[in-house]
């Protein structure tokens, strides 16, 4: 059984978030619309965080890419060096009037395991640390008391670690991995690692998905 379970460890890690394709072809990023807000997080390989965040209702768009570091933009296979300081990000574009910055923030913390240091599940390294941009202090206050908040219902066995920081630049990922989960089930990450993870955000979420994702 060990052996097995090491042969199924390498396979995972050979196909998943931190061996993407060197292409570089960026996403752009796209201008807020009319009475559209935006968000930045990041909680480890944003395959699955992309996907989960993009199942809640009022959530528009979610681009894949980089922030956190230093470097003006970032390839995927710089940031998965660990030299550039940046992690794996998503963006949010949200309509306020249907989904507040409050239930985006609770919803982060529920798409990934805020409690890890520097790692994700196989995925270690800086660039999959927990991390969350705030763009004014009423963000940055409605983060700090979020976590309070989960903290307090002791959802997870250990303390939050998750670094709440100012937010600086977003750099869009490469196109290959825009909605990579939807598109690439039969890689064994996707359904080992990232389908797992978006199964318990739905059912944590569950009153605030679309309706397609409540069945």
């Amino acid at each position: 059984m060990k052996k097995i379970a090491l042969y199924l460890a390498s396979v995972l890690l050979f196909c998943g978030c931190a061996n993407g394709q060197n292409r570089n072809d960026f996403a752009a990023v796209p201008q807020p619309k009319a009475g559209e807000s935006v968000a930045t997080f990041g909680g480890g390989c944003f395959w699955s965080m992309s996907e989960a965040i993009s199942e809640l209702k009022g959530v528009n768009k979610v681009v894949s890419g980089y922030a956190g570091g230093t470097k003006v933009n970032p390839t995927y296979e710089e940031v998965s060096s660990q030299a550039t300081g940046h992690a794996e990000v998503v963006q949010i574009y949200y309509d306020p009037k249907i989904i507040s910055y409050a239930t985006l923030a609770k919803s982060f913390f529920f798409a990934h395991d805020p409690t890890e240091l520097n790692r994700q599940g196989p995925d270690e390294g800086t660039d999959y640390r927990s991390i969350a941009f705030y763009r004014t202090p009423e963000e940055r206050e409605i983060l700090l008391n979020t976590i309070k908040d989960v903290n307090a219902t002791k959802h997870y066995n250990a303390p939050i670690v998750t670094q709440v920081v100012p937010f600086k630049a977003f750099y869009p990922a490469e196109k290959y991995h825009q909605g990579y989960y939807r598109t690439h089930g039969d890689n064994p990450y996707i359904s080992h690692v990232s389908e797992p993870k978006v199964m318990k955000f739905r059912k944590a979420m569950h009153a605030e998905l679309k309706p397609e994702f409540q069945k």
